[in-house]
């Protein structure tokens, strides 16, 4: 496991965090290789083997994910936006920045209000 900063500097939460994003990103990996595998492969009991492998390598990646929503900042509420939404997730975002844009005359200003 690589840390971008000393491994002494840092709290034993933001190891464990660092852990489960590791871990996400391997069984991340695990998935797609299961399914360029069952993709491939023309036999069919192989085909089986390898989706039952990749379906198993999801169900890991998605605790991993619970426990970074329920340990790391910011996971719950863009889980909460995103997750399980309908229709366009640029839009959904669109919408989700708009509750919390600023209102008022701040709102307004463009770089040409700031050359004056």
């Amino acid at each position: 496991m690589a840390y971008s900063e000393p491994y002494d500097a840092l709290d034993e939460k933001t190891r464990d965090i660092s852990r489960a994003i590791t871990s996400l990103r391997e069984e991340l990996e695990a998935i797609d290789w299961y399914n360029q595998r069952v993709s491939t492969t023309q036999d069919q009991e192989l085909k089986d083997v390898m989706a039952h492998n990749r379906d198993e390598e999801i169900e890991h990646a998605v605790m991993a994910f619970e426990w970074l929503r329920r340990n790391m900042e910011g996971f719950d509420e863009d889980m909460r936006t995103y997750l399980f939404s309908e229709g366009s997730l640029l839009e959904v975002e669109d919408k989700a920045t708009a509750a919390v844009a600023p209102k008022g005359p701040a709102s307004t200003m463009t770089i040409g209000n700031l050359k004056n």
